[in-house]
C-alpha cells in the first residue's frame, strides 16, 4: 500500500482568534473548527493534514524549513506575515516543497498595504477571498501538484525564483 499523501497546513500569527476577531472579513468558524474541517476534508481526499497555527515568526519558519522529506506540500495562511516577512518568502523559496498561499478574506479588495504578498511569488497557487473552501480547494491543488488526483493541474518544481530585496 503507497503512503499517504501528507500536506502541512500552516496558519501564522492572529489565526488562533478565528470566529472571534473581525467577523465580517474573517468568518465567524473558529480555529478549531476550521482546523477539524480540514482534517475531515484530508481524510475524505485520502490525505494525512497536519496543521499548525503559530503567532511566532521564527516558529513558522522552522516549520517550514522542516518540511522537506516530511510533507508532500504546504498550505500556508502567513496572517499579517504576507505583507512583511522576507524570512518567510526566503524559507519557502529555500525548500522543494510545493507551497499554495490561502487568505480566508481577499487581501486585494482590502487596504492597500493587504495587496502585497511577499509569499505569492515564491508559491504554486494563490487562494484568496473563498473562505474556508479556499483550503479545500488548495488539498485538492495539492494533491494534484504532487500527482495524487486530478492530473489536469501543470506538476513540477516550485516556480522560477523571483530575487529577494534581502538578495
Amino acid at each position: 500500500m503507497a503512503e499517504p499523501v501528507r500536506a502541512l497546513i500552516l496558519q501564522g500569527p492572529n489565526l488562533n482568534l478565528l470566529g472571534s476577531r473581525q467577523p465580517e472579513v474573517y468568518g465567524t468558524l473558529s480555529g478549531r473548527d476550521l482546523a477539524a474541517l480540514v482534517r475531515d476534508w484530508g481524510r475524505e481526499l485520502g490525505l494525512e493534514a497536519t496543521l499548525a497555527q503559530t503567532n511566532s515568526e521564527g516558529e513558522l519558519l522552522d516549520l517550514v524549513q522542516g518540511a522537506e522529506g516530511r510533507f508532500d506540500f504546504l498550505v500556508v495562511n502567513p496572517g499579517a506575515l504576507t505583507h512583511t516577512s522576507l524570512a518567510l518568502r526566503d524559507a519557502l523559496a529555500g525548500i522543494p516543497v510545493p507551497a499554495l498561499e490561502v487568505h480566508l478574506s481577499n487581501i486585494h479588495a482590502r487596504e492597500e498595504w493587504r495587496r502585497h504578498s511577499w509569499i505569492s511569488p515564491v508559491c504554486r497557487g494563490v487562494l484568496v477571498g473563498l473562505g474556508p473552501l479556499g483550503y479545500r480547494l488548495a488539498l485538492e491543488a495539492g494533491l494534484a501538484l504532487v500527482g495524487g488526483r486530478n492530473p489536469g493541474l501543470p506538476s513540477g518544481s516550485n516556480p522560477s525564483p523571483v530575487p529577494s530585496p534581502s538578495q
